[in-house]
């Protein structure tokens, strides 16, 4: 009978969650300007195609695939204001990295970003959050420029 092979699972740290825009240092959001939800990052599409044949498939790798980053900033820091001052001055934005709570994960750097959406939520004294929504492309199968 084999023993405990113990094997750590390791910390999640939110608090090292963090959205960097190194185009436009001004935007970086760090955790102490996040709501509780902090930032996600989801994909839209399919990384990789298998295309039925006759007697099997084609595969048909991606070379992007979109992606959307939410986060929600504080209304009640100014960073918030900064966020919508872009969005009204110009939402193409850049390059926009998102790092994890973990060390032990890699960041997501995506390209040509815009802004998408800000939803300021309700003004009732009750929820500070302004929702970001970013979008831009990640790429992926970066083997497929060296074929």
């Amino acid at each position: 009978m084999a023993g405990n092979p113990y094997t750590p699972q390791g910390t999640l740290n939110r608090l090292k969650s963090s959205v960097t825009v190194p185009g436009i240092s001004a935007l970086n959001i760090t955790s102490s300007y996040m709501s509780k939800q902090f930032v996600s990052i989801a994909f839209d599409g399919e990384i990789a195609n298998a295309i039925p044949t006759a007697t099997g498939i084609v595969t048909s790798p991606e070379p992007y695939v979109m992606a959307t980053i939410t986060v929600g900033i504080l209304r009640t820091q100014p960073l918030a204001a900064a966020w919508k001052l872009q969005a009204e001055t110009l939402a193409s934005i850049g390059n926009v990295s998102v790092f994890p709570d973990t060390a032990a994960y890699p960041e997501y750097d995506l390209v040509n970003c815009v802004i998408q959406h800000i939803e300021p939520a309700a003004f009732d004294g009750v929820d500070p959050v302004v929702r970001v929504v970013i979008r831009g492309a990640y790429y992926v199968n970066n083997a497929l420029w060296a074929l």
